[in-house]
């Protein structure tokens, strides 16, 4: 039996639907509108298109959207009072920059000047620090919530189950891993990372009543590294050379899709799983910052 799909897509709709009514209540009850604010720079196609993708999806559900666009040559003291201006706008509750930067910029240090209580990305050492031991508001990375709320929506609570995740980027598998240790929603799973030095990792993957796979590497997970029945996630995303069709390319995952559905209880396909979450919980986020700003 082919295993249940989980649709990032559908979930990701049904969260927006949500969203969108909290962003009206905040208009109408409380005269907040959220803000977000990206900033682009450089030219580099991809970063364009996600900022872009990140925009539409933003006005969709009300969210003011600002974006500023720099030049490659910006410098560093240029583009920390770019954040600083952001900082100080009261208009504006989520600030989002667009990575990679290019060449000769500190990324570090321009995440490390965002306001923590606008860091809607999640990268700002005091959220890392607050998930990490579970005291004060923060905000999660939005891949990780993503994978977590596609979990919680899809009747796959974590909860007391093993999971196994396959990557330990400060990304996705570092935060993941932290999100489902905690003693919240979401949480009190049993988790093991897995990274390019553990031994027989198939032999691990296959203990794992979810695996969750951020390797990066196209289509590496086969159903040998499946136990019967468990769910999968599936976090990467690759375009490949495919000259005998239309586009020219394809687009996989991590995980060899058509093969592990045969052994998976679930599985979540690449594209149109962890891909869309992602710009939603970054919505989330934003429209989470706005809230609290009101006090509420």
């Amino acid at each position: 039996m082919s295993a249940q799909i989980i649709s990032g897509r559908d979930i990701s709709a049904s969260i927006r639907s949500e969203l969108e009514d909290r962003v009206a209540a905040l208009r109408e009850e409380q005269g907040v509108t959220p803000g977000l604010a990206t900033v682009l720079v450089g030219a580099n196609p991809a970063s364009e298109m996600y900022v872009g993708m990140k925009n539409r999806a933003a006005a969709k559900l009300g969210i003011h959207s600002r974006q500023i666009t720099l030049d490659a040559d910006t410098t560093q003291d240029e583009l920390m009072g770019v954040v600083e201006g952001l900082n100080a706008d009261p208009g504006i509750h989520g600030i989002l920059v667009q990575l990679p930067l290019p060449d000769g910029l500190d990324e570090a240090e321009v995440l490390e000047a965002i306001d923590p209580a606008k860091d809607v990305d999640g990268f700002h050492p005091l959220n890392v620090g607050r998930l990490l031991t579970g005291s004060g508001e923060f905000f999660a990375p939005c891949t990780p919530a993503g994978v977590v709320e596609m979990l919680l929506r899809a009747g796959h609570d974590p909860e007391g189950k093993e999971v196994v995740v396959l990557g330990r980027s400060n990304i996705v598998g570092q935060p993941l891993a932290n999100l489902l240790l905690r003693k919240a929603r979401g949480g009190n799973a049993t988790v093991t990372v897995c990274h390019s030095r553990t031994q027989d990792l198939p032999e691990v993957a296959r203990r794992a009543d979810i695996l969750v796979v951020a390797l990066g590497r196209p289509e590496m997970i086969t159903a040998d590294y499946v136990k019967p029945g468990a769910v999968v996630i599936d976090v990467g995303s690759h375009r490949l050379d495919a000259p005998d069709t239309e586009k020219g390319y394809r687009v996989c995952g991590d995980v060899r899709f058509d093969e592990v559905k045969e052994v998976a209880g679930a599985l979540s396909p690449s594209p149109g799983g962890v891909g869309p979450m992602t710009i939603t919980m970054l919505l989330s986020n934003t429209v989470d910052s706005a809230t609290r700003s009101t006090g509420s």
